[in-house]
């Protein structure tokens, strides 16, 4: 005779298994469609910022100590004076979301270096916030006022010569995520006039492209 008790029971763990089975597949589904929810999110979130092309709009800069420069698009800005080095760059972000400016690292003799940029915990603070619209132009500002910096001398001879240097910027979305570090290149052109080009790209808090 059939034993219908040890029947019942393996139609039991069966079906339960068909159902722990098909929740699996449910939720690997469900967990895969909110994962490609959230970077459909992130991605219209996220910034990348280039040099500022030389049809957009002339940017008034203006430092803390009221110095101020007018910087034309595509163009940079590298001058010394009054014992302050002046730095800024024209920006445009080619991103779907607002670039927020956090840091900058500048380095005087890396413009044909490929050297890995610094720890982010060592990147300059800015003393204000800077904002960059998607599909917008903006700039970047910093200066250089301490003689104590042990890159100051460096870049007074750099500004000074009219060499070429680095500054890497490090920025994310308005919400202070995905951040990213791009490095500029400023290279001198006619004279009294400096220009750059974007010349690397990293992720910070995702996988980096290459």
């Amino acid at each position: 005779m059939a034993d219908w008790q040890t029947i019942s029971s393996l139609a039991t763990a069966g079906g339960t298994l068909v159902l722990a089975l098909a929740t699996f597949s449910a939720v690997r589904s469900s967990n895969r469609s909110a994962r490609v929810a959230e970077q459909t999110l992130l991605t219209g979130m996220r910034p990348l910022l280039v040099p500022s092309l030389s049809s957009d709009p002339t940017q008034k800069v203006l430092w803390h100590d009221r110095y101020a420069v007018r910087i034309e698009g595509g163009r940079a800005i590298a001058t010394f004076e009054n014992g302050v080095i002046y730095l800024a760059i024209g920006v445009r972000n080619v991103g779907a979301g607002i670039a927020l400016l956090h840091g900058w690292s500048p380095h005087p003799t890396r413009a044909f270096a490929d050297i890995p940029h610094a720890d982010v915990e060592n990147f300059r603070r800015l003393t204000i916030d800077l904002y960059i619209p998607a599909n917008g132009a903006g700039y970047w500002e910093g200066a250089l006022r301490d003689e104590d910096d042990p890159l100051y001398p460096q870049f007074v001879d750099t500004v000074k010569e009219r060499e070429p240097f680095t500054v890497d910027l490090l920025y994310g979305d308005q919400d202070g995520g995905q951040r990213t570090v791009s490095r500029f290149m400023v290279m001198p052109a006619a004279e009294d006039v400096w220009y750059s080009q974007a010349v690397r790209h990293w992720n910070i808090d995702r996988a980096d492209p290459r």
